[in-house]
């Protein structure tokens, strides 16, 4: 059976390599370095989850997010926020482009799985909010 496809938009490499390393075992990771790109291979890919920066070039996080919900092709996915921006204002915003989820850098890896998993499975809650503290 094909493993389901992770995309991770960010511009840090490093955050990329360390999110593929966790999920690579049970994912197909795609990867991502700008909010412009991320839309392009949401659309051409059809991944099961995107895990997305807020503060990207060319396209930031939540522009690139309100574009794959607003697109017919890709509302379907769960995009999920990969930040290290801990405000209320910032998820409440990222919840308004569509996020079905947030999490705030640095992360777990057992939380990051988990998270992972609760939205790749076929019936996925909505919109959850996970900080630093939760972890």
């Amino acid at each position: 059976m094909d493993k389901q496809k992770i995309l991770i938009a960010d511009d840090e490499q490093t955050v990329r390599l360390m999110v593929s390393r966790i999920l690579g075992e049970d994912y197909t990771v795609l990867e991502a370095a700008d909010g412009e790109e991320a839309v392009e291979i949401a659309t051409q890919h059809q991944p099961a989850l995107v895990l997305m920066d807020l503060m990207m070039p060319r396209l930031d996080g939540y522009a690139a997010c309100q574009k794959i919900k607003s697109d017919q092709a890709t509302r379907q996915i769960p995009v999920v926020m990969l930040t290290a921006i801990d405000h209320e204002l910032n998820k409440k915003f990222a919840e308004e482009m569509g996020a079905d989820g947030y999490i705030t850098k640095p992360f777990n890896r057992q939380s990051l799985l988990e998270e992972t998993r609760r939205l790749t499975l076929p019936t996925a809650p909505p919109f959850a909010q996970m900080s630093s503290d939760q972890q």
